[in-house]
């Protein structure tokens, strides 16, 4: 694994960096998906709108306030700060929560762009060097020629599996995210009908 990461040029330090960075930001956010799934307790947000619908909003925002559901503090924000609007107010805690869950994201949106194009670029650098080995005295050793080459194509795969291997927990990450979102706007909805009332 050493001699082929030495095979792959100078290009392979960004790009063990990259996949580094990539890794611990999957798992770190993988991490804080799991606890805030372990947190959920749709139990609480049923029982605010319940009170809401009941018209105790105090008692409504006070069991959100204590509790470890983001979409029940995301609520319990928009009912004690409901003097202007109700929905400015859920509008802004829901990005509040969603800024939680997007941290890291725009890592490995980059990680899943630059990857591919650091492997371009140690391809280059080494066909560059391949054939500026042709017109030398370097004829003579193919050897060099195909090390040239190798490294090319050694750099552009591992660009590639380090993109692939970022996507799957980006795209989950994301999904995420959309889900977080829309929990968020159903609990507004419920919560503004029986406002309304």
């Amino acid at each position: 694994m050493i001699q082929l990461f030495q095979k792959g040029g100078p290009i392979m330090w960004p790009l063990l960096v990259l996949s580094i960075v990539a890794l611990t930001v999957a798992l770190e956010r993988i991490i804080f998906i799991v606890r805030e799934k372990a947190r959920r307790s749709e139990g609480d947000v049923d029982e605010m709108l319940t009170q809401v619908e009941r018209g105790d909003l105090d008692a409504a925002a006070n069991m959100g306030i204590t509790s470890r559901d983001f979409v029940a503090r995301a609520l319990a924000y928009g009912l004690t700060h409901r003097e202007r609007s109700f929905s400015e107010a859920m509008m802004r805690s829901a990005n509040w929560e969603l800024k939680r869950f997007n941290r890291g994201l725009t890592i490995l949106d980059t990680t899943i762009t630059l990857a591919p194009l650091l492997g371009l670029l140690g391809t280059v650098t080494g066909m560059i060097r391949s054939f500026g080995m042709l017109g030398g005295a370097e004829l003579g050793a193919p050897s060099a020629i195909t090390g040239g080459i190798a490294e090319a194509l050694i750099a552009t795969a591992f660009g590639l599996g380090i993109a692939i291997t970022a996507l799957l927990p980006f795209n989950y990450l994301n999904a995420r995210l959309e889900e977080a979102r829309l929990e968020m706007q159903d609990a507004a909805s419920h919560a503004e009908i029986h406002l309304k009332k």
